[in-house]
């Protein structure tokens, strides 16, 4: 299994939204950049993800898992981007804050920390450990 960091504005599609009754498995649409569509291309199905809130939020709320791997956006009309589907799998007990990622030390290399503006990150499994704790996100 591998794990991931994809990342959203609350304004536009929120935990909230994830966790809605209807709302159980959706896809993840909408990116736009080469190296994030690489990231999804890596996504295999079982992989679990941070669902981040960006802009105003800054913080890890939950966690949710890939249940189909890349397959063609429609909502791309040049047909190069992808999207997978994922399903939520639970809240973070205690949402961890950017601000406390780059306070802990053993994430100063997490891709978050140096290159945030990237909406598709991997994350490593030490990574993942220490985000869980952080949250009281049992794995």
């Amino acid at each position: 299994m591998a794990y991931w960091l994809l990342k959203t504005e609350p304004s536009t599609w929120s935990w909230d939204d994830q966790t809605a009754a209807r709302a159980q498995r959706t896809h993840w649409d909408g990116v736009r950049n080469h190296q994030a569509k690489q990231h999804l291309n890596a996504m295999k199905k079982g992989d679990r993800c941070f669902f981040y809130h960006s802009v105003k939020e800054k913080r890890i709320v939950g966690v949710v898992e890939v249940v189909k791997e890349a397959y063609p956006d429609p909502s791309d009309e040049k047909g190069q981007f992808v999207m997978v589907d994922v399903k939520a799998v639970g809240p973070l007990t205690n949402p961890v804050e950017l601000a406390d990622i780059k306070a802990e030390p053993k994430l100063e290399d997490m891709v978050l920390v140096n290159n945030s503006r990237l909406s598709v990150q991997p994350v490593t499994a030490a990574e993942w450990k220490q985000i869980c704790k952080m949250g009281g996100f049992k794995a």
